[in-house]
């Protein structure tokens, strides 16, 4: 398990709302493309596919890279929730450490449907009923949809223990907003203030309509290889992964805390995995995308990477640590908030900017001198990857 995993190729289509999506195919395909030409390499030397997605028949991701070509690989079909993307890249990632692959494929992609998520099988039992049940007694009766409901539980309950201000949490969105502004494939750029954030309609108190991340359509995708395919194809990798967990729920989901039923315990673990089998801490991160599905999410995320202590996160939001000039930069591709979450793709968009800021390439968003990116992407019912990347040596 001591091979290097380089990330040789990375692609990304523009973010948009429903009803100016391409087909899933399309943006796929643009995306597998993309990544493909940035490593410099045919279709044909990829020796496997992972292809993540959540709303969209079985086989899509067959669809989705039969589009790039007929090579008879093994292609697999990963849908965990809004962690599909990195989990498709973990796969993609443990076939080249086992030695299946040398060369190996990562696409997520999601063409979503306008309005709040909604599960697609109401004869049978929903995935989330333990994780809403702890919602629910926080909540009592609530008519919010189902991942505001979960969400705003949690941002209540942390609010409640930690003190943090509405007007400190409507900060997170206002910072996304600026971040996005510098992201030509981000959905959301008109800039906002924290009073607009707070004027906006209630979804699930705490969260205003500001503060819950838009349906999208969209693809990423990242090529993965060893250091004996780079050298056979003249390829110098410049970033790698150094490190990569992959978390799924544990008693403590359960034991009544909103928060740690959104994720927060597998966020922890996740990083203390992730940052074990690197050998680097948090001081060590310049740069990081993080799931920030709704506002609190991102507190919650804070503290899981270790950015602060926990109840810490009204202190880095108001110094500004969060941002540029800050200890850290986080999300300066927008998020999910203002770049938009098409469930599938998150996690290998994440992979594109992350990619993008250790290459020196981000433009006008690149962080100064970064050179250890952390990622950080949740699916309820759940899973939560944390990637470590770094630039090669």
């Amino acid at each position: 398990m001591s091979r290097h995993i380089n990330v040789i190729g990375v692609g990304m289509t523009p973010f948009k709302t429903p009803k100016h999506s391409d087909p899933y195919t399309v943006m796929g395909r643009a995306a597998i493309a993309e990544a493909l030409a940035d490593a410099g390499i045919p279709y044909a030397a990829v020796n496997q596919a992972y292809a993540g997605y959540v709303y969209g028949d079985s086989c899509s991701g067959h669809r989705v890279v039969y589009e790039a070509g007929l090579s008879g690989i093994p292609i697999f079909n990963v849908n965990s929730n809004c962690s599909s993307g990195s989990s498709a890249l973990y796969l993609a990632r443990q076939a080249i450490l086992s030695g299946a692959a040398d060369c190996a494929l990562a696409v997520g992609f999601e063409q979503m449907a306008p309005g709040a998520l909604a599960e697609q099988w109401a004869d049978r039992p929903t995935p989330l009923e333990r994780f809403l049940e702890v919602a629910n007694r926080k909540l009592g009766e609530s008519s919010a949809p189902m991942a505001p409901r979960l969400f705003g539980a949690a941002g209540r309950e942390y609010m409640e223990q930690y003190g943090m201000t509405p007007a400190t949490l409507a900060q997170i969105p206002v910072k996304a907003r600026r971040h996005a502004a510098n992201n030509p494939r981000a959905v959301f750029t008109e800039q906002l203030t924290v009073e607009q954030v707070l004027a906006s309609p209630s979804v699930c108190d705490p969260l205003t309509r500001f503060q819950c991340c838009p349906p999208t359509c969209g693809a990423a995708a990242a090529v993965l290889c060893s250091d004996e395919f780079a050298a056979r194809h003249g390829i110098r990798p410049s970033v790698r992964v150094l490190s990569q967990a992959l978390v799924t729920d544990m008693p403590s989901s359960f034991d009544g805390s909103a928060m740690d039923a959104v994720g927060r315990s597998m966020g922890f673990e996740a990083a203390r995995q992730a940052y074990e089998a690197a050998g680097v801490g948090p001081q060590d991160v310049d740069v990081v995308e993080l799931h920030d599905c709704f506002s609190i999410n991102e507190v919650l995320a804070y503290e899981a990477l270790g950015l602060c202590a926990p109840g810490g996160a009204s202190a880095l939001i108001e110094n500004g640590d969060n941002t540029y000039g800050g200890r850290f930069v986080t999300n300066p591709s927008g998020g999910l908030i203002s770049k938009g979450h098409p469930l599938g793709a998150t996690g290998l968009a994440q992979c594109f900017e992350l990619v993008s800021q250790l290459r020196g390439r981000a433009e006008r968003r690149q962080v100064d001198g970064a050179r250890i990116a952390i990622a950080h992407n949740i699916g309820l019912g759940g899973a939560c990857a944390v990637t470590l990347y770094g630039q090669a040596a």
